[in-house]
């Protein structure tokens, strides 16, 4: 390597042990087995595509399964959803409460196709991303196939969720969830236009907050990130996106409309505080 370039690698900011690279071998040697991806006979060719394709090359689980105490995927609990880069990756098993049981395959070749299903929300974040750049130009015999695998994934529960999530809100302000009036405020004069009062969008379908887990998610995490990062999603139609009110808003009045949204249109109100969000920030500038 020329020595222009070995210059402009920036030093290691790790603290030890995770400073010695050697280690890697023995980490490797437990949790990363140098084998390549295997076919299952027992399964059919559109299996066997869709695990190569969730598995290798999309890494599904690298969101969405949490990690045990060494950082490595806890593939016992397979797709049940985690936290990564300060946003929640949701479950994605078979579960049919909290995972894509109940989910119908059109519904999900959308969401992997164009990062949005009716009546489940819009990706967003990190999972907008991989929608924009990755899945929206796979072959739809391919996101078939990554469907098809999915089903199979065994269902893990995500108990900290609702068993369904919420209906439409009531269209007036005045009806439904009317306390935090520091939440509405904001909501009132930065979101309602988009969002409307109810959840169902009056601007674009991509807006409904109506059915997400985003609202339903007593955490409000990625309530409080689409507030902090905005966003800017790439469809069929052309560019969509939602402004980001993180340098607008303190980390108060984004914690106190985090909690509102969650509370008029999810199933059980957040109670997130400044000091969430401001650590929320952290995690997103990593």
């Amino acid at each position: 390597m020329p020595a222009s370039v070995a210059a402009l690698a920036p030093d290691n900011t790790l603290s030890f042990p995770f400073n010695q690279r050697w280690a890697m071998m023995f980490w490797s040697a437990v949790f990363n087995p140098d084998t390549r991806f295997t076919p299952d006979a027992s399964k059919s060719p559109e299996w066997n595509r869709g695990a190569y394709l969730a598995e290798a090359l999309a890494h599904c689980g690298e969101c969405h399964t949490p990690r045990n105490l060494a950082f490595a995927l806890d593939n016992r609990k397979k797709f049940a959803g985690a936290i990564t880069a300060g946003w929640r990756a949701f479950n994605i098993s078979s579960d049919k409460a909290t995972g894509l049981g109940n989910w119908r395959d059109e519904d999900l070749i959308s969401y992997l196709s164009l990062g949005h299903a009716p009546g489940h929300g819009s990706a967003s974040g990190p999972m907008g991303e991989a929608v924009d750049r990755s899945f929206s130009q796979f072959a739809p015999e391919d996101i078939r196939a990554i469907v098809v695998y999915l089903r199979s994934v065994p269902p893990q529960p995500s108990p900290d969720l609702p068993a369904t999530t919420a209906p439409a809100a009531p269209a007036s302000h005045r009806d439904g969830v009317t306390a935090d009036a520091r939440g509405k405020k904001v909501f009132a004069s930065a979101c309602a236009s988009c969002h409307g009062w109810s959840g169902e969008s009056p601007v674009s379908p991509m807006a409904t907050l109506t059915g997400t887990w985003a609202v339903n998610d007593p955490a409000a995490t990625n309530v409080a990130q689409i507030v902090l990062s905005g966003t800017r999603r790439y469809t069929p139609d052309g560019a969509l996106s939602m402004p980001a009110f993180g340098n607008a808003y303190t980390d108060d009045e984004i914690a106190a409309v985090a909690n509102y949204v969650t509370a008029r249109f999810g199933t059980k109100g957040s109670k997130l505080t400044a000091k969430d969000v401001a650590e929320l920030r952290e995690q997103t500038a990593e």
